[in-house]
């Protein structure tokens, strides 16, 4: 397994969609998410670590150490069975090996063959347990800059469903949730202390930026929109535990508006601003997209 990264790292992607539901919430008629209280549009962690996964599947596939746990289809036990086989060891119903050394064996087969137990850890506690690990990579919901509006839209099929539609009609009607235009604000969060226990390496990290540049170049579908990652500020510590407080970066990287006096469409209707004097020392940034 390689060197697990020395340094505590905090990043702010900013992505945009135009014409497009991000994130759709199922409480709500697959309606783009928002915050109820400001109306402003939220994308769960959960919606952007399935964006990373795909992407590290297509580009590392069929590559050692580089499997995804989650993924669509999966069985989870058979995942864990994996390294159970490897270690010749019959799992017991619902817990680990009873030799300390295997359980800690099993665990570390999971972390090193599966970047996303590597990178955002998992609880592996079923039938056939593998443990509980808690990743080094962690975000926040990500909430757009200004709230957002969830247009429906009307479209049709020329196409019916059935011999006894076409009897009546010549084609069927439907809904379209969209967003016209939204600037989306993701914060997270990169563990050097954690990426100790998992394994989390330089190389894995490289891999996470590259996803986050390119994750939706290689997620696009028909009820998305227009979706892209316009801009990531990466703050790297000199230390594993860090030398500034991350709500303080957080604070250096600035959006506003150009004109406020009519609502946004594109990227360029906003102004974003990294004050690097408000960086304490340290602390480098690596401004990615900019």
């Amino acid at each position: 397994m390689a060197q697990p990264i020395q340094n505590r790292y905090e990043f702010v992607l900013l992505f945009d969609v135009e014409n497009g539901n991000p994130n759709g919430d199922p409480d709500a008629g697959n309606l783009p998410r928002i915050d109820p209280e400001t109306s402003h549009g939220l994308v769960t962690d959960v919606a952007i670590k399935r964006k990373i996964r795909n992407y590290v599947e297509i580009v590392r596939a069929g590559l050692p150490g580089y499997e995804i746990y989650v993924r669509e289809g999966a069985i989870l036990n058979a995942q864990h069975r994996k390294a159970y086989n490897h270690l010749n060891i019959e799992p017991e119903d619902k817990k680990l090996p009873k030799d300390e050394e295997a359980a800690r064996t099993v665990t570390r087969f999971m972390c090193s063959n599966f970047y996303d137990i590597r990178t955002f850890g998992a609880v592996m506690t079923t039938k056939v347990n593998c443990g509980q690990v808690r990743g080094p990579v962690q975000m926040s919901f990500a909430r757009s800059i200004d709230p957002i509006v969830q247009h429906e839209v009307t479209i049709t099929r020329v196409a019916v469903t059935s011999e006894e539609d076409a009897a009546s009609k010549n084609r069927e009607m439907g809904r379209k949730h969209i967003v016209p235009y939204a600037l989306y604000r993701l914060e997270g969060f990169v563990s050097a202390n954690l990426a100790e226990k998992t394994g989390f390496s330089d190389e894995d990290l490289e891999l996470l930026w590259e996803a986050l540049e390119n994750m939706f170049d290689h997620d696009r579908s028909a009820s998305r929109g227009k979706m892209a990652s316009r801009r990531l500020v990466i703050f790297k510590h000199d230390s594993r535990l860090g030398n500034a407080p991350a709500h303080k970066l957080f604070d250096a990287v600035r959006v506003s508006r150009v004109d406020s006096s009519r609502p946004p469409r594109s990227y360029s209707d906003y102004r974003v601003e990294v004050d690097l004097a408000a960086v304490p020392s340290g602390v480098a940034v690596i401004d990615r997209l900019g």
